[in-house]
């Protein structure tokens, strides 16, 4: 993925993010921490998650379906998978 090489950076910062979440909800678990405060971190989680989600595939769509020089069969090749992703995304 050539186009996120631009952001690497800025991807592998969120993705630490999600990860020190990720961390702080099991030493919650493991600390017998109130229900409410998980609950709290599992959302706040899954925000970071659609966030980092929406900017890969935002930066993916523009590079591979938002150029006019794509052949229309790599367009629909590209797309498909596009579909592909959001449907497994979204279940």
């Amino acid at each position: 993925m050539v186009h996120l090489v631009h952001d690497k950076k800025q991807i592998l910062t969120r993705i630490r993010r999600i990860k020190g979440q990720a961390e702080a909800m099991e030493k919650a678990l493991n600390d017998d921490i109130d229900c409410a405060a998980i609950l709290q971190q599992i959302a706040s989680i899954r925000g970071a998650v659609n966030g980092l989600m929406a900017e890969v595939l935002e930066k993916h769509i523009r590079e591979h379906l938002g150029t006019e020089v794509v052949i229309p069969e790599q367009r629909q090749q590209d797309l498909e998978q596009v579909v592909s992703v959001l449907r497994s995304y979204l279940k």
